[in-house]
């Protein structure tokens, strides 16, 4: 797991994106139309991002699996 991670809200794209690692990756597809997940050169999971943000309810969690390596 990450020591340190880092955390983007842009309100007005109502944008959050989390990351894990600097390391270098791109963005991939999930099962949530609102969520990709952001992977390294191996498929490791270094992050991820939530389009969308405000339209979910506050009293009920956001879930999305993320691809394990």
């Amino acid at each position: 797991m990450a020591d340190k991670v880092k955390i983007w809200f842009d309100a007005e794209a109502d944008y959050l994106e989390v990351r894990f690692s600097d390391a270098a990756g791109y963005e991939k597809e999930t099962k949530h139309d609102a969520v990709m997940e952001r992977v390294d050169a191996e498929g490791h999971v270094i992050g991820f991002s939530v389009m969308g943000v405000s339209r979910f309810k506050k009293d009920k969690p956001l879930e999305a699996d993320l691809a394990a390596a």
